[in-house]
Parts: structure tokens; C-alpha cells; sequence
């Protein structure tokens, strides 16, 4: 799983790909279908994308405060969760001798159109205050802001109390509460004369919508997932796993097909919308907070699975992305048909209803015959068909065979034997073909060219191998490459040169093309950090798992635990930070879902709700200290462990049904 390099929205021409305007130093808040982009300063300006969107509509462009004449001097600008912020400002009105400020302002957002702006007295008599906000839009699409076509700021009308804009069949309202004493259309303004007595505050509310006589609801689905929550000796664990939480709920969706199913979407503010493979592993990695969000999701993607007997029967479509200089783009498609009866086969064991999983069940053997019959005649998956056979796509397709035929097992179905063998003969292609030895241990080819020739390119994606799957009764699938070839690999990926001390490089810092700033040469992707976390605490690589995750976990921190899809990954000195990439989508799906992947594994929870057991394996050394995960969802139930200083596990609630294994 990646993203497009750099991203784009729908309908953003390629050629335009790299004018994205940056967003990196921009506050987001995000209740999807609703988003808002605001400069640090709190001002919407007018400027590149700023605005209140619906939908990928701008409402709003611009929103300028103007208190006493003056444009306030901003302080601060900080999110307050993934869907408000706050913007901090003060005011000199000259009523008092000296320099101080004497009006605080405070200015509170909210994704869905809603602002509160606060103006407090700090004066010791009454002053009276004229107060003007400046409001205009171009009712434009954010693709096209984003390819660089703003449309011109459209005239506005009065209505009720505030103003209105339209365009065709578009329009947008911004009503004021109270009612503002003065209202110009032809130069959107608002007025107002604010009377404040010595320690006094007034608060005019703005709220911003498509309709013209009330707010507009947020059109969300109900959360599928848990409040669960982290606590114990490290803090900061419990800030990242909260934000974490946070975010990707902000991200949910709803199916315009089957409005009861949500996906998350993958990312704002360039992707708010449906993007199978990131949907899919979000999905995944947040079933410890229930397995509802999968199940939605897999409802939506068989429905879009392709049909018929054709060689293209049973795929799931997916648009190409960039894979870098190094390689041609990949399909997206590819890797949500892989994923799909492997996130199946473990939300099973996490607790889907088996009535759920039979109803999907025909849609992941329809991805597993298209598997089946995908391979080349070298015996490797193609990606995209004829090119590269990559070597993260071998480790999907080989999860995708092993918890694909558990799932057949389990669920009664034949051909689970035929499909463990086939797995059996591809770790032997693999360890024969991908791997390159070495004087140094050797490490596995990025990918073959379609000739057979290795592409000798130690990349991010070799984090995928560590990730072989869960299986029923808490066993973890065997991957592609044996113990030894498995060692040397936690070897490489915990190395300076993949280990940038503030997660992993998707690519080598010694490898030819290496950009720190590159999506797939060099940057920090969230994801593959924590699969590589994940894995190699899966496989008992301690200290490599634990070296990982407390850069991720310190990147976090920088980032006010709302980490990027990916920032820039220079080596990690005294006092350095981790530098945003300015086209990143922040808050990003697999981004948020990593927080709660990294975590949980922590704890080592390996569910197998069919067989009413579940068993723990917490990384040994407790690399962050005592830790408590609660309200967690197995079997459908809470779920509660705490893992103690000494690395040992205890379960503290769970469903009567459950057995320790």
C-alpha cells in the first residue's frame, strides 16, 4: 500500500501533479464530508486553497476579522482535535497608556462551517468596538484549486442575517448570530458595534452552509469504531493512540450506494474519498477497535469487484500510482484484491458475526481465483500486468494464499490445502529468485524485471515480508523468507540507513536516487514503519521493533501526534526534527490506523473468536513501560489488557465466552 506521488485529487491532470500547492503549514480540521483549510494566522485569506469545503466544495474563501479598524495580531493557531481549532489573537485598542494588548480575541472552528469568534476586554472601563468580517467565495472545486484554477470571488446577496452566494444549482450561506447591525453585499461585509464593560466577552457565532435556513448536517455514518484508549508510564503513548483514534473516525464516509456502510477515506485534503488498498489497510489495522469498519469496507469492494470469466474476473479495480524513478507505477487495485480475503480472514478472528462472513466469503475466493490465474509463467505476480513482479506484491499474494486458505478452512469451503501448497512453492521461488546474497548477509531484490534481471534496491517495502498475517488459534502465518534471511532483514531495516530515528526509509540513504523528501526513495511513510514495527515483533526482533517504534513515537510527538502519511527522513542529530513533506495528507488514514497498529501490538492480542480463545504475546522489555489498553473490541465485547513494566501480560476485561490460550 502507498500513495500516489505526490498526491492529487480526482481530476487533478497528472502534467499538474507537481504545482500542489503546500499544505504542510496549514490547520485542517476534517469531519468528512466536511474540511477546512486555514493558515496558521487564523485569516481566511482568499489565498490557494483556504476555505470551508463540503464535498470538495469551497463555500467559503474568505473570512477576514477585522476588531477596531484592524486586522488583530495572531498568537497562535492550534488544532483542538481532528475536527476543530483555535486561532489566538490580541488587539491594541490605545484606551489604555503602555503597549500591552487590551482585547483578546479567539477565534474557534469547526469543520462543519461553524465559527465562534470571542472578543475579551481586558480594559479597565467600557469601550465600545466596531467589528467587521470580511466574507467572500468562488464556490469552486478543490480539484481545480488545487491544478491552480481558482474561479473569480462571486457577488454576494443579503439574507436573513448574513450573506449569500451563487451559482447554478451551488450556492453557500454564512448567517451571524446575532444578527449583524450592518450587512454590504456588494463588498461582503458584516458589521457590528460590540459595547464590552472592564473583564467582559462577546461572542459572535458564523456558521457556514449549503442551505439558507439552517445548518446543514454533517451527513456522517454512525463510528464503527470502539473509544478505546491507551494510558500507563509513557504519555505520550496515550496522546498518539487518542489522536489516533480521533483522526480516523473524522475520516469516515458513508457509501453513496448503501449509505449504512462506511470506508475511511484516504486522506485530506487531497483524497477525501474512497481509495480501495488505504481503505482496506486502515480497515485492518484498526480491528482492534471492532471489526465493523471492515466489514463496511469489504461490503463496499465486493460490490465493485469486477464480475464475469474474463482474466480481469474477481479483481477488485484500483487507479496506478507512482512507485518513484526507480520503478513504473503500480496498481492500487492489485493490492486491495490481495488484501481482501486476508482482512476477511482476520476480522473473523477478531469477532466479525459469521453471518457477515459468509456473505463476503464468495467475494474473497472470487479475489483468489483471480490470483490463480494473475501469475505469470515465472510463477510471480505482475504489477501492473506485463511489468515488475515487485517484492511487496509476492508478500501480499502469498498472505493473501495462507489466511485466504485458513479462511476456507474454517468457514468449511474446499480448496485450503491447494492453496497452502501453492504458498509452499512461492516462499521457494522467492528465497530462490528475490534474494541477493552478500558478503554483508545479502537482502531481497526490490523486484525482478519482467527479463528475470533483480533490481538491487533495499526499500521500505521489504517491511512487507515480516507481515505474514494472523491465523486462528493466535499463530502467525510463515512468510517468505526463512529465519536466517528474516534475521538478516530486521538487520537492515533497524541500520542507519533504513532507520532514520524517526521511523523507516522507503528507501536506502546509500542507494542511487535517494531523496529524503521522496514518497518512495527516501521519505518516512507511516505505514510501512509500522508494519515493520509490527513484523518484527511478530518475528521476536525485540530491539529492532522497539528502535522503530520509539521514533515513530517521537515523530508523533512533533507532529502534535497527528502524523503525516509521510515527512522528510534526514538522520536524526541532536536537536533535529522530522520535516513535513508539503504535499502530505494530514490526517491521513493509514497514518492515523498506524497509531493504533503500533500500539496495540505492543501488547501482542491474537484473537481467535471462532475458537472462543485469545492469547497474548507482549514485546518483551516493555520498550515504553507499563501500558493499558482499554475499550477494545474482540468477539464483539470490550476488551482490557495491561502489559506490566516487566514486559508481562494480563488480560483485565473480555467476553465471558473467551478463553486465555
Amino acid at each position: 500500500m502507498s500513495h500516489p506521488a505526490p498526491p492529487r485529487p480526482p481530476g487533478v491532470p497528472a502534467a499538474r501533479r507537481s504545482e500542489l500547492p503546500p499544505v504542510h503549514d496549514t490547520v485542517i480540521c476534517v469531519a468528512a464530508p466536511c474540511l477546512v483549510i486555514s493558515p496558521g494566522h487564523g485569516q481566511l485569506t482568499g489565498r490557494g486553497i483556504e476555505g470551508i469545503y463540503r464535498s470538495g466544495r469551497r463555500l467559503l474563501s474568505r473570512c477576514v476579522l477585522r476588531v477596531g479598524g484592524r486586522e488583530p495580531v495572531a498568537v497562535q493557531g492550534r488544532s483542538l482535535g481532528a475536527d476543530r481549532a483555535s486561532f489566538t489573537a490580541t488587539v491594541r485598542t490605545g484606551s489604555e497608556p503602555g503597549p500591552d494588548p487590551d482585547i483578546g480575541v479567539e477565534r474557534v472552528r469547526h469543520a462543519d462551517g461553524t465559527e465562534r469568534i470571542t472578543l475579551r476586554s481586558y480594559t479597565g472601563r467600557p469601550v465600545r468596538i466596531p467589528v467587521e468580517v470580511l466574507l467572500a467565495t468562488d464556490l469552486a472545486d478543490l480539484a481545480a484549486l488545487a491544478a491552480g484554477r481558482a474561479g473569480p470571488e462571486l457577488p454576494a446577496a443579503v439574507h436573513a442575517a448574513g450573506l449569500r452566494w451563487s451559482t447554478g444549482e451551488t450556492q453557500a450561506v454564512t448567517a451571524a448570530e446575532p444578527a449583524p447591525d450592518d450587512a454590504l453585499a456588494s463588498t461582503g461585509l458584516l458589521r457590528w458595534q460590540l459595547e464590552l464593560g472592564p473583564g467582559e466577552s462577546r461572542t459572535i457565532e458564523l456558521r457556514t452552509t449549503q442551505d439558507r435556513v439552517t445548518r446543514a448536517g454533517a451527513g456522517r455514518v454512525a463510528n464503527p469504531l470502539s473509544d478505546a484508549r491507551a494510558e500507563g508510564d509513557e504519555p505520550r503513548a496515550e496522546a498518539w493512540f487518542r489522536t489516533s483514534v480521533e483522526d480516523l473516525g473524522a475520516l469516515l464516509l458513508r457509501d453513496p450506494e448503501a449509505p449504512g456502510d462506511a470506508f475511511a477515506a484516504a486522506g485530506v485534503p487531497w483524497r477525501l474519498g474512497l481509495a480501495p488498498a488505504e481503505s482496506l489497510w486502515a480497515a485492518r489495522m484498526a480491528l482492534p477497535l471492532g471489526s465493523g469498519l471492515a466489514a463496511s469496507t469489504l461490503r463496499i469492494l465486493a460490490r465493485a469487484q469486477a464480475g464475469g470469466s474474463g482474466p480481469g474476473a474477481g479483481k477488485i479495480p484500483g487507479p496506478l500510482r507512482g512507485a518513484g524513478h526507480q520503478l513504473p507505477p503500480g496498481c492500487t487495485g492489485t493490492e486491495a484484491t490481495l488484501a481482501f480475503p486476508a482482512v476477511l480472514a482476520e476480522a473473523r478472528l477478531w469477532g466479525m458475526p459469521e453471518g457477515e462472513v459468509d456473505r463476503l466469503l464468495p467475494a474473497a475466493e472470487r479475489c483468489l481465483g483471480w490470483l490463480r490465474g494473475a501469475l505469470g509463467e515465472d510463477g510471480f505476480l505482475a504489477d501492473p500486468d506485463p511489468g515488475p513482479r515487485r517484492c511487496e506484491t509476492q508478500a501480499h499474494a502469498h498472505r493473501a494464499a495462507l489466511l485466504g486458505a485458513d479462511l476456507l478452512a474454517g468457514c468449511g469451503r474446499p480448496g485450503a490445502a491447494e492453496w497452502r501448497e501453492w504458498a509452499a512453492e512461492l516462499r521457494e521461488r522467492f528465497r530462490l529468485r528475490f534474494w541477493i546474497d552478500g558478503p554483508d548477509g545479502g537482502r531481497p531484490a526490490a523486484a525482478l524485471h519482467p527479463d528475470g534481471r533483480q533490481l538491487p534496491r533495499l526499500t521500505g517495502a521489504a517491511a512487507h515480508l515480516l507481515d505474514t498475517g494472523l491465523l486462528g488459534g493466535g499463530r502467525f502465518a510463515p512468510g517468505l523468507l526463512d529465519r536466517a534471511r528474516t534475521e538478516q532483514l530486521a538487520r537492515l531495516l533497524a541500520a542507519p540507513g533504513m532507520d532514520s530515528g524517526w521511523g523507516l526509509r522507503s528507501m536506502a540513504v546509500r542507494e542511487p536516487g535517494h531523496n529524503p523528501f521522496g514518497h518512495r526513495s527516501g521519505a518516512v511513510r507511516v505505514h510501512e514503519s509500522a508494519v515493520a514495527v509490527a513484523g518484527l515483533a511478530q518475528a521476536g526482533f525485540e530491539k529492532e521493533a522497539a528502535g522503530l517504534l520509539r521514533g515513530l513515537l517521537d515523530a508523533a510527538e512533533s507532529f502534535g501526534y497527528r502524523l503525516p502519511e509521510m515527512f522528510a527522513a534526514e538522520q536524526r542529530t541532536l536537536g533535529s526534527a522530522p520535516l513535513p513533506h508539503p504535499a502530505a495528507c494530514r490526517p491521513a488514514a493509514v497514518a492515523a490506523a498506524a497509531g493504533i497498529h503500533v500500539l496495540t501490538a505492543l501488547a501482542g492480542v491474537r484473537p481467535d473468536a471462532p475458537a472462543a480463545t485469545v492469547a497474548l504475546a507482549p514485546l518483551p522489555g516493555a520498550p515504553l513501560g507499563a501500558l493499558r489498553l482499554s475499550g477494545l473490541r474482540v468477539a464483539g465485547q470490550p476488551f482490557a489488557v495491561r502489559v506490566s513494566r516487566l514486559g508481562l501480560g494480563m488480560v483485565e476485561e473480555a467476553a465471558d465466552v473467551l478463553q486465555l490460550g
